[in-house]
């Protein structure tokens, strides 16, 4: 029966290497995903889809001007148009909108895991945005949570909180869930605690 439970255990628990910080972040991060959508936060997914719609529009555009085809004299007028206008109308398309997806990555993004909407019946109109660090060669992850949309008036205060990765996993890198969870839900306590802004 011990057995039994302790292989269910390993089955179940999530492994990361210990010296690799990016497969350290990425558990932690998909574990926090876990916890705040449990606490009846729904994710938000519209800036997401977003750039899948930008994404696609470089790829056509991309592929277009790569594998256009026709018989040689029917293209004549569009082989032509191409070459001529070819530095400024394809690149152009594509850098504009390269150039657009990375803004919004770096404006809108930032080190955001996820957006939420706020948690129905909640008196708050705004969701959460769930930010986290772990900077190379350091074992100290911060997570922070604040509104997303923080002009508004039911936003509530900012909060994180940053300690070592290493009270989280054993030291054959598995991720000790019990105390990771405890610790994030006591900082979306603290959030739902904090009192509103006041204008």
């Amino acid at each position: 029966m011990q057995e039994m439970k302790a292989e269910i255990a390993t089955k179940n628990s999530k492994k990361a290497n210990l010296l690799d910080h990016n497969s350290l972040k990425h558990i932690l991060d998909e574990s926090v995903s876990e916890i705040v959508t449990s606490r009846g936060y729904a994710e938000d997914v519209r800036m997401s889809n977003v750039r899948l719609f930008i994404g696609t529009i470089i790829i056509v555009i991309a592929l277009f001007a790569q594998f256009y085809k026709k018989k040689f004299p029917g293209n004549r007028d569009f082989l032509i148009g191409c070459i001529v206008l070819y530095p400024f109308f394809q690149n152009m398309f594509y850098i504009v909108f390269n150039v657009i997806l990375q803004v919004i990555s770096y404006t809108k993004e930032k080190n955001a895991i996820m957006f939420t909407y706020p948690p129905p019946g909640s008196v708050a109109s705004t969701g959460l945005v769930v930010s986290s660090k772990l900077p190379r060669f350091s074992d100290l992850y911060t997570l922070s949570i604040v509104s997303a949309d923080p002009k508004s008036i039911s936003a509530g205060r900012p909060v994180e909180f940053t300690k070592s990765v290493t009270q989280w996993f054993t030291k054959d890198g598995v991720l000790v869930e019990g105390l990771f969870w405890k610790d994030v839900g006591a900082l979306i306590d603290d959030y739902a605690a904090v009192p509103k802004k006041k204008k």
